[in-house]
């Protein structure tokens, strides 16, 4: 099952439920902000930008998305304000597809290479090993072989949390002691994979930002010693943020796209909170695709990121 494959009833729910305080804090903020207009002006355009601004979209994104509602308005002459909400679905929807270019694979789809290696990379704190885990979780049910590397030596929680995922999920954890090379976790893991044929293998790494060049440096030294063992590795490399964090994951995305080429973005604790506006910004700000979204504890609430039920959720299903 592809990209295009089936979306199951309860992965929609799951979705509705989780950007649900988003789509209220977004819808609240528009009706208080047409509130009284029969057309859409100036004053509603200023309103609107306020309600993208402080619905974590970001300012530049924001602005695109003004400007091109006002192009719409200039054409059209007369604009009514209850059309605001389908043309602003629509100008997000082609944001989305802009800047998620490329096919999203579900996790049944066949790998792009074996082994596929995966390095995941993120600030501590963000969610990175959960999501670590819960892809394992993904990648097993749909019959694939998982083998994880605990590359963030730093820290003997995150080897230890590794571990413990690894055990829930039923894969092989690969790991030293604390303070270890990480590259050399990242060696053992990939020699240990291809050994034993495994599909998947996902690299845990530190999630250090206070020195930009050292994280630099640690990651090149990581990916070169991976590919002596697969040439080609890794094949993805999946940067973690905390969606609940709004603009301050805008900011991490910026450090770790300077200290690393990122090819894809994973967003985490979208429910609860109403900033998922930050996946539109993100997305359109670094054209780097998101690729997961987390919308909950549980092993299935880590959703691949589908952007036509992304918008649905948030402005309801098209009639």
């Amino acid at each position: 099952m592809g990209f295009f494959g089936f979306f199951s009833k309860e992965k929609k729910e799951t979705l509705d439920k989780g950007l649900q305080k988003t789509k209220e804090s977004v819808f609240g903020k528009l009706a208080r902000a047409v509130a009284g207009k029969s057309k859409v002006d100036d004053e509603v355009l200023d309103n609107l930008e306020e309600v993208l601004i402080t619905s974590d979209v970001g300012v530049e994104t924001t602005l695109k998305i003004i400007e091109r509602i006002e192009q719409r308005v200039a054409q059209d002459k007369y604009m009514n304000t209850s059309e605001l909400n389908s043309i602003l679905r629509a100008e997000i929807s082609a944001l989305l597809i802009e800047n998620n270019t490329n096919d999203v694979d579900d996790f049944e789809a066949p790998l792009k290479s074996k082994p596929y290696v995966i390095m995941v990379v993120g600030v501590n704190g963000v969610g990175k090993t959960t999501t670590i885990g819960k892809i394992a979780y993904q990648f097993k049910k749909a019959g694939k072989k998982v083998y994880l590397g605990a590359a963030d030596t730093f820290r003997a929680a995150a080897i230890e949390q590794l571990q413990i995922w690894g055990e829930r999920v039923g894969v092989p954890v690969v790991k030293q002691q604390m303070g270890s090379d990480p590259a050399s976790v990242a060696y053992d893991t990939l020699s240990s994979a291809v050994s034993n044929d495994a599909d998947v293998v996902i690299i845990d790494t530190a999630g250090r930002l206070h020195n930009k060049i050292g994280l630099m440096n640690e990651l090149t030294k990581i990916k070169n010693v991976m590919k002596k063992v697969v040439p080609d590795a890794p094949q993805e490399v999946l940067l973690v943020l905390d969606g609940s964090t709004g603009q301050n994951a805008f900011e991490q995305a910026k450090q770790f796209t300077k200290a690393t080429e990122v090819t894809a973005m994973a967003v985490t604790k979208l429910d609860g909170t109403a900033k998922g506006g930050v996946v539109i910004g993100i997305s359109d700000q670094f054209k780097i695709p998101v690729k997961y979204i987390g919308l909950g504890e549980g092993m299935e609430d880590l959703q691949v990121f589908r952007r036509d039920e992304f918008v649905d959720s948030l402005f309801g299903s098209k009639e």
